[in-house]
Formats: structure tokens, C-alpha cells, sequence
């Protein structure tokens, strides 16, 4: 795939960064060669490889999902300078 100039400084400014005309000729070389290259990964036959998270096979480890308060409320508070009602008490910083 062929990137043109126009193409180059169009995403230059979509990603708001300044160019001269020898970076725009430069970069139509380097990112036609950057979609070339992803064009060859689509050339990749896939169709047996299963999808995979990381390239050693892990079983997660799964918990019961039960929902519970944590029954430590008055620990978690315990430090706090201020509290009410298990809830930390802050100032206030909006007028």
C-alpha cells in the first residue's frame, strides 16, 4: 500500500505534530513500508491456530462470586483522622 504526501500530513496534523516537506517525503517511504508489512501478516494462513492470550497455555484460577461487604469496615477506617458512619470524613475542596 502506497501512501501519498497528502495522506502523510493529514495524519501529522490529525496527531498535531508538526512536519517539514523533507520529514513528509521521508515518512511517505517509511510508513508505505510499515502497511506493506501488515499487508503480509493478513498473507498468513490462521485458520487452524487457535486464539491465545500468551503463548503458554494457563488455566485461570477462578473464585466463588458471591458479593459480600468485606466484614472489615471498622479496620479499614480504623486509621482514619476522621470518620462517620465507616466513611472518611475529608474537607471540602469545592466551593
Amino acid at each position: 500500500m502506497h501512501v501519498d504526501e497528502k495522506t502523510v500530513r493529514r495524519i501529522a496534523r490529525l496527531a498535531r505534530i508538526k512536519i517539514t516537506d523533507d520529514e513528509a517525503k521521508g515518512l511517505e517511504a517509511e510508513l508505505s513500508g510499515i502497511l506493506n508489512w501488515v499487508e503480509q501478516l493478513g498473507e498468513v494462513d490462521t485458520s487452524n491456530v487457535e486464539p491465545m492470550t500468551r503463548v503458554v497455555a494457563q488455566k485461570l484460577r477462578k473464585r466463588d462470586d458471591r458479593v459480600t461487604d468485606g466484614e472489615i469496615a471498622d479496620a479499614i477506617v480504623k486509621n482514619a483522622p476522621m470518620v462517620d458512619d465507616h466513611y472518611f470524613v475529608v474537607p471540602k475542596v469545592v466551593e
